[in-house]
């Protein structure tokens, strides 16, 4: 695939390596000269050296021809603007990297629909969603976010004789707006159907708005899952993002922020959370705050020394998990040996992430889940995409596939039986890899790759 990418910093940098690695022709914009000559002596990539917003440095870089333009610059309103640019003038996906909260929060303005980008990425939130799915452990699913935000899947363990063991999912009578997405059982995971049933210690997963989840859990559960309780240092933007994943009645969350003025800021945001105005590098603020008696104990602040000194800390005081962000490459073969259980790499997220856009077609994004062969697709439906001729009960889907969500312009809605597809429509579906080919075909897509 032919991929142009704005920026040659640290992120840049990382991704063009990753994208060459692949075999993929990589183009690299970036307005320091010495940067681009850098990245053409270490990488085999053709550097461009101007302003990522001009056309003509756009044309240059032969964006107009482009599978995909990734717009990483370290400015906000350069990446919003360069990635419409790029899409207007040609690239078939347009995607940027946005720092800034309220480029993502469409209750006030949808920059990503207004710009014409078809994603706007957060490498903090990005870096709080792979913290979140680490905190239950390998092959578990914690929580993961759909439909950019608007709807979330859910993982439950299924431990108490409840009326809905032994009943076909059609019998019961889950709402509208919740449904059983996948079932986990002795070592095998599928994508439920509605003659499946449940059993005790079945992992199942429920997609749906959250307070609508947590309406339905009592079918499957008589009591909730212990709570755990969770320490984060650090009350930044990827604090912050993971304080809201984790903000339900699973986890009972203490937030240390050593800035007086971010921690109101915290506290007015964050219902369920208990902000404390504390510096989490010292160790008599964390015996003090009983970090020893946590369940989990995760480090996000700004630096990599002082996230990892801070969990070896809260080890030596008795926390039985600790986790930590780590920007620096060379410490991954270190934190393993210090007791820190997961390590985070907002750079390799990042990378993980763009690697999921890498498709052709009417497919944007394809994401594997834990634990199976199953992915998580979403897909463009187009003006003649056979998909719109059926309602969806009699849409010819293969059997180990789920269409779980549709958005329409800015409604997103977990879809019924008898819903059809429009041109426009973004659809998110459970597919199992065998049925990803034939799956397709429905959205004019021959193949895969």
């Amino acid at each position: 695939m032919r991929i142009v990418v704005l920026g040659a910093g640290t992120v840049g940098t990382w991704i063009a390596d990753l994208l060459c690695q692949h075999r993929h022709s990589v183009t690299v914009i970036d307005n320091s000269s010495e940067n681009t000559q850098r990245i053409n002596e270490e990488l085999d990539v053709k550097g461009v050296t101007g302003s990522a917003s001009e056309s003509s440095i756009l044309f240059q870089a032969g964006v107009l021809g482009a599978d995909i333009c990734l717009a990483v610059t370290g400015s906000d309103e350069v990446n919003l603007v360069a990635a419409s640019m790029a899409k207007a003038m040609g690239a078939r996906r347009s995607i940027a990297r946005a720092f800034g909260p309220i480029f993502r929060d469409r209750s006030t303005f949808d920059y990503e629909r207004h710009f014409r980008i078809d994603r706007l990425l957060s490498l903090e939130h990005l870096s709080a969603v792979e913290l979140a799915r680490g905190l239950q452990g390998p092959g578990s699913l914690a929580t993961e976010s759909l439909a950019d935000g608007k709807l979330q899947m859910q993982e439950i363990t299924v431990r108490d004789s409840t009326a809905a063991l032994g009943q076909p999912l059609k019998d019961l009578s889950l709402p509208s707006g919740v449904r059983v997405g996948t079932i986990y059982r002795d070592g095998n995971m599928w994508i439920a159907g509605a003659e499946d049933h449940v059993q005790l210690e079945d992992r199942i997963t429920l997609i749906g708005q959250r307070q609508d989840i947590v309406d339905v859990k009592d079918k499957f559960q008589r009591k909730a899952d212990p709570k755990l309780g969770v320490v984060i240092a650090g009350g930044g933007e990827t604090g912050y993002h993971l304080c809201r994943i984790l903000e339900d009645r699973r986890y009972a969350i203490t937030l240390m922020e050593h800035d007086p003025e971010r921690c109101e800021f915290l506290a007015a945001n964050l219902t369920h959370v208990t902000v404390i105005q504390a510096d989490a590098q010292r160790r008599a603020v964390l015996e003090e705050e009983r970090v020893g008696t946590a369940d989990v104990f995760a480090a996000c602040t700004g630096d990599d020394e002082n996230n990892i000194m801070a969990c070896v800390e809260a080890k030596e005081l008795g926390c039985k998990r600790m986790m930590a962000i780590v920007q620096r490459p060379d410490y991954a073969n270190v934190v393993g040996k210090l007791g820190i259980t997961v390590a985070v790499s907002p750079r390799d997220v990042m990378a993980k992430q763009i690697l999921s856009f890498l498709n052709k077609g009417p497919v944007i994004s394809r994401a594997m889940l834990p634990g199976g062969n199953i992915g998580v697709f979403e897909i463009e439906v187009n003006e003649d995409a056979p998909a719109t001729q059926y309602d969806l009960l009699s849409l010819p889907l293969p059997p180990s596939c789920l269409i779980i969500a549709v958005m329409r312009q800015d409604f997103v809605q977990v879809p019924g039986a008898n819903d059809r597809l429009k041109p426009g429509d973004l659809v998110v579906a459970l597919v199992d890899d065998a049925a990803a080919e034939k799956m397709l075909t429905l959205f004019n897509m021959k193949a895969l790759t």
